[in-house]
């Protein structure tokens, strides 16, 4: 999916908004509290406590065990009340640790670290009865008052819940996915993780009963992060889309031009979900390597919209539109820079002066500067083998399906022929990028005869190398900063797609700065 991701954490709000009133459950009987447990061990993670309070025979046990039943995943599961071992502890599905403690019968708080109560409870989900005699805890905290209400039945118990800032963002947004699927006929479907991207979004597959299946995605907005440049924080700069609106407005419309993206089954907006049809999973590539074929279907949809003429606005719902930023020179420059921000000293040990990043960035500047002032399209940015899906039982370009543009904006048409043809995951030899560049251009002079092609050449290698040079910095910086050593498998892939456009004569100048302070990216001459 996508390859970029927003370089900051976000920012805090400095208006703390209103406190909204914990949510209260009626709970009839003992299968209602089991649905329960199950509901709230959806969203919790390794670090969270759950405070589970209310009176003697409230149900605190009765909800802790199923909680842990299904983060076990095993209903079967015996779980002893903790009352006189203070703490017992699971292995959840995952690996993942659970703790039971009951404090009822704690003495003083000494006896907890006598157990490594603290250190156990950093990594695993602990639930706690009797909380109150825990003391104050630094992580997220699930709080869950039970009481008796005879007078709705016997057994009937009201559940208060509430929690620390970011447990109150999970219980809503679970509460909104559950009432989406709800909605949209998907409530008795097993939900299943799915890989996610590099980006702050999730996915969930669907599967009914019978084997029907959607996708669930899961793209809450985005805060702004800290200002990076001019006040501006990275998303605003590079032209990232900060809620869902963008996604939704973008399928629709390319769904309308006859373009395979997934059909939209159920949205709520504001909460940022959506239930996608489900495309399937079938790649354009076979062992690593591009399926001809597939590829060739994938440039000719690239040609078919390049050619024809497409709006900077596009319908979200009643009222809303989408606006598509326009792919600036300040976007494209901030993106090179990443380059040597990150990869060039932590992947080549090499600090660049203040002078030598300067004349980089002119550089670059002077090779964008005659593309910028061509005709736009929509770029949908990651037009690549990850977020391409092959779909046999369609005909034509149909057979081509689409995901992950919610990032699109108004730019170049090169720009997606360069993300296909370039690809970081996949070895796209040079005698095969040329094959499919030949069949681009040939569809579109087809559809439109007056296609200037030196001027689209001259930018297709001054783009694809922007987008090399770019994913080394975001590559590096996932490594580095993120922990995600995974990316740095394609680095030598990407390195020898920048070294091949830089033999570009366009890129002249910027390959003479490459030899100067990187030489590593610069192929040998011939």
């Amino acid at each position: 999916m996508s390859e970029d991701t927003d370089g900051t954490a976000g920012a805090a709000s400095s208006e703390t908004p209103p406190r909204r009133p914990a949510w209260e459950v009626l709970l009839p009987e003992e299968g209602a509290t089991e649905d329960m447990a199950a509901f709230l061990a959806g969203f919790l993670l390794p670090g969270d406590l759950v405070a589970l309070s209310g009176g003697l025979g409230a149900g605190k046990t009765t909800l802790a065990r199923a909680m842990i039943r299904e983060l076990a995943g095993d209903p079967r599961l015996e779980v002893p009340s903790p009352t006189f071992t203070l703490m017992q502890p699971y292995e959840g599905r995952g690996g993942r640790s659970i703790i039971h403690a009951d404090l009822y019968r704690l003495r003083s708080a000494d006896e907890l670290v006598e157990l490594g109560f603290d250190e156990l409870a950093e990594t695993a989900i602990t639930l706690v009865e009797w909380p109150e005699r825990l003391g104050p805890r630094d992580s997220e905290i699930l709080s869950v008052e039970l009481s008796l209400r005879p007078e709705y039945g016997e057994g009937a118990r009201l559940v208060r819940i509430d929690g620390t800032p970011g447990m109150r963002e999970r219980i809503d947004r679970a509460r909104a996915v559950r009432a989406l699927i709800a909605r949209t006929g998907w409530d008795e479907a097993e939900r299943v993780p799915m890989q996610g991207d590099a980006s702050s979004r999730a996915y969930e597959r669907l599967v009914k009963p019978g084997g029907e299946t959607a996708v669930l995605m899961i793209a809450p907005p985005r805060p702004d992060g800290p200002p990076v440049k001019d006040g501006k924080p990275y998303s605003a700069i590079v032209k990232l889309a900060e809620s869902i609106h963008a996604f939704v407005g973008m399928d629709r419309a390319l769904v309308g031009l006859g373009v395979s993206a997934p059909k939209i089954l159920g949205e709520n907006l504001e909460a940022g979900l959506l239930i996608l049809e489900d495309l399937g999973a079938e790649p354009v590539v076979e062992n690593g390597a591009p399926r001809p074929e597939r590829y060739a279907e994938a440039v000719r949809l690239l040609a078919k919209l390049h050619a024809t003429d497409l709006p900077d606005r596009v319908p979200v719902a009643d009222g809303i539109e989408h606006v598509l930023p326009r792919y600036d020179e300040e976007a494209l420059l901030f993106e090179a820079e990443l380059m040597p921000e990150w990869y060039a000293p932590a992947i080549r040990n090499t600090q660049l002066s203040p002078d030598a990043r300067r004349e980089f960035v002119a550089l670059w500047g002077d090779a964008l500067k005659d593309l910028l002032a061509e005709r736009r399209t929509w770029t949908l940015r990651d037009y690549h083998s990850p977020n391409l899906i092959w779909l046999p039982e369609r005909t034509g370009l149909e057979r081509v399906g689409v995901i992950d543009f919610q990032d699109a904006v108004m730019g170049h048409p090169a720009y997606d022929v360069a993300s296909l043809l370039q690809d970081a995951r996949v070895d796209c030899s040079a005698d095969f990028e040329l094959r499919l560049l030949g069949l681009y251009i040939r569809e579109r002079r087809a559809r439109d005869p007056g296609f200037d092609l030196q001027a689209f050449a001259r930018s297709y290698a001054v783009l694809a190398a922007q987008r090399a040079t770019k994913i080394l910095g975001i590559f590096a910086r996932l490594d580095k900063r993120d922990g995600k050593p995974g990316y740095l498998a394609h680095l030598p892939r990407i390195e020898g797609y920048l070294a091949r456009n830089l033999a570009h004569p366009a890129l002249g100048p910027l390959r003479s700065w490459h030899e100067s302070q990187l030489p590593s990216l610069v192929a040998p001459s011939a």
